[in-house]
């Protein structure tokens, strides 16, 4: 369940403050092959699972880390609610790292805090502390440091 807030202005309470973890969500090699026809990259790893499971250190077809990166978006909306703003953006990644696999059949899921909140001319920019974790693997699967800017 996301933590809400009614206003941008209210986000600088929240610095320091873990906003749990979204729901799951189901990588399946339809999302991978998907991802892999919108971006152009069908490395086998990802797309062959046959390849996969025969020549591949990882056992079997893995989903791009990119795809796990761009679930945050989502997954973001399901930690946290702005109630009242006029929109709020993608502003870019402090850093990211991909520390494990993501095996296609996986589920993953973001555990997310407020790092820093900073207010600018027309609203509000956050930089939450973000772990993607995944039910197969027992290291994070994905650690960045999303910017989302608020505008009031």
């Amino acid at each position: 369940m996301a933590r809400r807030i009614e206003t941008v202005s209210e986000l600088s309470s929240l610095v320091g403050k873990d906003l749990g973890t979204s729901g799951w969500y189901d990588i399946t090699q339809h999302r991978v092959d998907l991802f892999a026809d919108a971006t152009e990259d069908h490395q086998w790893i990802h797309v062959d699972p046959r390849r996969a499971e025969t020549e591949s250190p990882f056992g079997g077809p893995i989903a791009h880390g990119y795809l796990t990166l761009s679930l945050l978006s989502t997954m973001s909306l399901q930690v946290l609610t702005v109630e009242r703003m006029s929109m709020g953006v993608n502003y870019g990644l402090n850093k990211v790292r991909f520390p494990a696999p993501v095996p296609v059949g996986s589920r993953v899921r973001l555990a997310a805090s407020v790092v820093t909140v900073e207010e600018f001319d027309g609203g509000a920019q956050i930089v939450l502390a973000a772990t993607v974790e995944c039910d197969q693997t027992q290291k994070p699967v994905c650690v960045a440091e999303p910017v989302y800017r608020y505008y009031h």
